[in-house]
């Protein structure tokens, strides 16, 4: 494209404009995040919509190799475009795309609308529990949104919080765990343009399954398939025109969704990170994903009639931080959140000679330093758990690893690396485990997450397998798993040690901590993608 910067030249279309933003992890600061290498699938959800990577989303989507939306959708040739196009995303960015977009469709018919996933997982984030998140937001101008990963900020912090948003938070399927009473508004109805919209929201139902339960005490979650129809059925009775479903399921879960509950128009979806560079169909639905990481906005125009959709237009436009001259106020409250705490955050800590990533379905570069770290400091620890967490960022080869890039794969509000025995039959159960959850051929038994990664384990995997057989072949530090034997194995974001025996003798550190120590150390990190895993009924690619 001669002239990339086009791309942000779109006309009013259609009778209302939706503005979506999803997964930004609090990544306040332009950056480099690349798209998943992998994306394994169970055979019956192979080609769908997030499921495509790399050589596949380009053929699937038509994308030129080379161009920024190559860039944007995919993993291929990602040190190349990265040095080309530059860094993408950062808070006074993002705002500015979205207040230009909202201002060229017109104001009064255009809703901003946020996935979640927006308030942690960031340095500046987790030193401000969340604060700078919300008057990002604030200030950019937020219509609505949806939770996950907020909750892990804890209950009341999030509630403290919404206090202060001005956008409004929409969920049918947040509950009262007593008495079951709903702790949002489960929609909104919008008049625009002579007709009636509603949007209902929906925040990821695995939040208790995902984090530690104590960040969401008192209240439960879930899918509620058969009460979002009721909800959906409700707005048909009031003669509701067009429902738009602002959803964190992720597009596997979401486009079952869409072929389960009749009458939604739209769903808005985030979560797994995915584009869909056009809108999918699933059923009468139509389906927009809206990434991650700040890297994109979404712009939806739709021509509405009485009872639906009578026509959509859908631009995924690219956060360039090259092509985009950000707004001065945001400019200046992105510095002035992160001055305080620059001392901190802006410590160089080594060099990356090798692309440090972190999305995979099963492995990453990122992944396999952190277990190099864990075993610097403990070397007794067999094997080493790495979270499959999607978030993070990229840092490319010849970077400094700074304490901020660092945190942007390790922010957790519960980081604490501990130290447990693990038996080998239960450690195996608990890769089985995960893997049932990761490759589960129905969506609504997907749970969350890639497959969790290991260091000083090495195995194969058969993602078509029944569940209970996908994995095989396990080898500890190079000799076969003994079922019998305790393992001590260490493992740090999620609740793994539960499954073990914890050793006292180890005082829980948190993993940023750990990582910045070893990278102090051996200043110069080289990680080349080597993983311990084989893939046995795909074809696995390496990026590069």
């Amino acid at each position: 494209m001669d002239r990339p910067e086009r791309l942000y030249d779109l006309p009013p279309f259609g009778d209302v404009t939706l503005l979506f933003n999803t997964d930004m992890h609090a990544q306040l600061r332009p950056h480099y995040f690349m798209e998943p290498p992998n994306l394994l699938a169970p055979k019956p959800l192979e080609g769908r919509p997030g499921y495509l990577a790399g050589e596949a989303m380009l053929r699937h989507y038509g994308i030129q190799r080379g161009s920024l939306e190559a860039y944007l959708f995919s993993s291929v040739d990602f040190v190349a475009l990265a040095e080309r196009f530059g860094p993408m995303g950062g808070g006074a960015y993002v705002g500015t795309l979205i207040r230009q977009q909202r201002a060229m469709a017109g104001e009064r018919r255009t809703l901003v609308l946020e996935g979640g996933d927006s308030w942690t997982n960031s340095g500046i984030s987790l030193l401000t529990k969340g604060q700078v998140m919300v008057d990002w937001m604030n200030r950019v101008g937020f219509d609505h949104m949806v939770f996950h990963w907020e909750y892990t900020l804890g209950r009341a912090r999030v509630e403290e919080l919404v206090k202060e948003l001005k956008a409004q938070v929409v969920s049918f399927n947040i509950a009262d765990d007593l008495f079951g009473d709903p702790i949002y508004e489960p929609y909104r109805i919008h008049e625009v343009g002579g007709y009636s919209l509603a949007i209902i929201g929906s925040t990821f139902p695995y939040v208790k399954v995902s984090h530690p339960e104590e960040f969401s005490e008192g209240l439960s979650f879930g899918v509620r398939e058969k009460e979002l129809q009721r909800y959906v059925d409700e707005l048909r009775a009031k003669g509701v025109d067009a429902i738009v479903l602002l959803s964190h399921n992720g597009v596997p879960l979401d486009s079952a969704i869409a072929e389960k509950v009749s009458g939604i128009d739209l769903i808005l979806t985030g979560h797994t990170h995915d584009y869909t560079p056009r809108p999918a169909r699933f059923g009468k639905t139509w389906l927009v994903a809206g990434g991650a990481a700040g890297k994109a906005v979404v712009r939806v125009d739709l021509k509405l009639k009485k009872g639906g959709i009578e026509e959509i237009r859908q631009s995924v436009l690219p956060v360039a931080s090259r092509l985009i001259q950000p707004d001065a106020d945001l400019v200046a409250f992105v510095e002035q959140a992160y001055a305080p705490h620059r001392p901190y955050l802006d410590e160089v800590l080594g060099t990356a000679e090798t692309l440090l990533y972190k999305r995979d379905s099963t492995y990453s570069t990122f992944d396999e330093l952190s277990g190099r770290a864990i075993r610097a400091f403990y070397p007794e620890v067999d094997v080493a758990f790495s979270t499959g967490t999607r978030w993070g960022t990229a840092i490319l080869p010849g970077q400094p690893i700074t304490m901020d890039r660092l945190l942007a794969y390790t922010a957790f509000t519960y980081p604490e690396v501990y130290i447990f025995k693990l038996k080998g039959e239960r450690l195996l159960a608990v890769l089985e485990d995960v893997a049932a959850n990761a490759f589960n051929p129905d969506p609504f038994y997907q749970q969350g997450g890639d497959m969790s990664r290991v260091y000083g384990l090495s195995y194969d995997l058969a993602v078509n397998a029944p569940t209970g057989q996908r994995i095989r072949n396990v080898a500890i530090r190079g000799r076969r798993l003994d079922p019998n034997r305790e393992y001590i194995v260490a493992a740090y974001g999620g609740r793994l040690q539960r499954s073990g025996t914890v050793l006292e003798k180890y005082t829980p550190r948190p993993i940023y901590e750990i990582m910045a120590e070893y990278i102090r150390q051996v200043k110069t990190v080289r990680v080349p993608p080597r993983p311990s895993m084989r893939v046995l009924d795909h074809r696995y690619v390496l990026p590069g």
